[in-house]
């Protein structure tokens, strides 16, 4: 592909130097890494957190790259194209590069329940008959594969490497998160959607985003830049900040669609709990629905109204819809059920690492817990340093029993950030090695009791300074349960 037709229309900048010889310049593929150049490649020099692409100009040129594409002008030897906004170049450059997607593609942002969203509505694509996958935070899952993966939305030219993947086996239907860093930084700029949704904004990332205004602005670019015009918006109708997704949805000419109690599109009217499921009636265009979902939580019921609401809004029956929400499977470590006691006391695995998500989490499970709730949970080091009080006032609020312990401590001093939690968390009980913290709350546990273990989810290491040690609080449940009952 010749440089002129990967850097499209988009740049007006750099037409007239594209309109020359540089222009016919053939680039054989693209990388953010200067050591995945081959020769002919393009290379993206992108400002990191920690390093500036631009330093590496040179290691790509001897590695090959034939062209660098930048922000500032660097004098390093091959051409450099300056662009007003190199990440969003790079990412419609691999979209061209690679060319392939899903024929439907859909994309859901939020603080929580992204990752369910994106699940359950493969699952409902998968019982429409459709070849489905999900790209997300547990990584990629299709007919063929079911890959574990670290990153929410993928750095834009492995996505579209991805994309044309999945796209070659045959899956014609993908779902995939929309993390704010990921919009923030133009990795999606590439993937032609046909539908959207917003779940919910609560605090989360701190650290990157100046404040919450900033942080949803970022949730919303999905809505006013990436999606056509017309498109559907799936929004849940119940949160906080829901009004103003509807407001930039129906600035930006999408066709809003709200689900939940307060809901136009999918209207919850009724809903009753159980320990294993619940059970709503929904109205949708005139008809009512009852629906079962073997999942607990409202914040699953929530989910689930969003992504049927993504499903029949790409094409799939409404009645198919919420039949296949009979069957859904719930995402890994997402109020996902591990074990329980001799005497039916209950222990869950949650990702709830933000305030909002541990809130949600702690309530969900109140209404069908007779005995204690108990929590064993922390909070990351290198990361927004002020929620840790927020969540400890939460924990010691919405349960009876709590544990601080470590989470992902990373580079800070593990005693720090559990001090910082415990100065907002009177009566909690502070163990800091969390395998440790989680055999002390199982053997806590009584009739009727349930245990949350929050903020890995299913995650399966633990970093403490740089290194990931083996770590899985799935396991350690397990392990826990079997000596207590041996």
């Amino acid at each position: 592909m010749k440089l002129r037709d990967l850097a499209g229309p988009d740049f007006p900048e750099v037409n007239d130097l594209l309109a020359g010889p540089l222009g016919d310049t053939e680039i054989t593929g693209l990388s953010l890494d200067s050591r995945k150049i081959k020769p002919g490649m393009l290379f993206a020099a992108l400002a990191g957190a920690k390093a500036d692409g631009q330093g590496f100009i040179g290691d790509a040129a001897a590695r090959g790259a034939v062209v660098a594409v930048s922000a500032h002008p660097v004098d390093a030897g091959i051409p450099v194209l300056v662009v007003s906004n190199p990440r969003r170049f790079v990412a419609l450059a691999a979209a061209r590069v690679f060319g392939r997607q899903p024929e439907t593609m859909v994309a859901v942002t939020g603080t929580a329940g992204k990752t369910s969203v994106a699940s359950f509505v493969r699952q409902i694509w998968a019982k429409a008959g459709l070849s489905a996958a999900q790209i997300g935070t547990t990584g990629v899952i299709s007919p063929s594969r079911n890959n574990y993966g670290s990153l929410t939305t993928p750095d834009p030219v492995e996505l579209q490497k991805l994309l044309a993947e999945l796209a070659d086996e045959g899956v014609t239907h993908a779902a995939m998160e929309a993390s704010s860093h990921g919009l923030d930084q133009s990795r999606l700029d590439g993937v032609r959607l046909s539908a959207a949704a917003f779940t919910n904004l609560g605090r989360d990332h701190m650290d990157y985003h100046p404040t919450v205004e900033d942080y949803m602005a970022a949730k919303m670019r999905l809505f006013d830049t990436l999606m056509p015009k017309g498109s559907p918006a799936v929004i849940f109708a119940d949160d906080a900040w829901s009004d103003e997704a509807i407001r930039v949805a129906k600035a930006s000419g999408l066709n809003v669609r709200t689900v939940g109690r307060k809901g136009d599109y999918l209207c919850i009217k009724r809903v009753e709990h159980f320990r294993h499921k619940q059970t709503a009636e929904v109205h949708h265009n005139g008809q009512i629905f009852e629906i079962d979902i073997p999942l607990a939580g409202d914040f699953q019921l929530a989910n689930a109204l969003v992504a049927a609401g993504l499903a029949i809004s790409t094409g799939v029956d409404a009645k198919t819809a919420f039949k296949a929400l009979e069957t859904l499977t719930g995402a890994a470590g997402r109020l996902e059920l591990v074990g329980h006691t001799k005497d039916g006391a209950l222990a869950y695995v949650d990702y709830a690492h933000k305030p909002d998500a541990l809130e949600k989490v702690l309530t969900a499970v109140r209404p069908f817990t007779s005995g204690k709730v108990l929590v064993v949970f922390g909070c990351g080091g290198d990361r927004d340093k002020g929620k840790r009080p927020i969540m400890g006032e939460i924990a010691t609020r919405l349960a009876d029993i709590v544990v601080v312990t470590d989470d992902n401590p990373r580079s800070e001093v593990p005693e720090v950030i559990r001090s910082e939690i415990m100065a907002a968390a009177p009566g909690a009980v502070e163990i800091g090695d969390r395998a440790s913290a989680i055999r002390h709350a199982v053997n806590l546990l009584k009739s009727g009791d349930t245990l949350i273990v929050a903020g890995k989810g299913h995650e399966e290491g633990q970093t403490i300074g740089t290194t990931v040690l083996p770590f899985s609080d799935h396991l350690e449940i397990r392990r826990a349960l079997e000596e207590r009952a041996s």
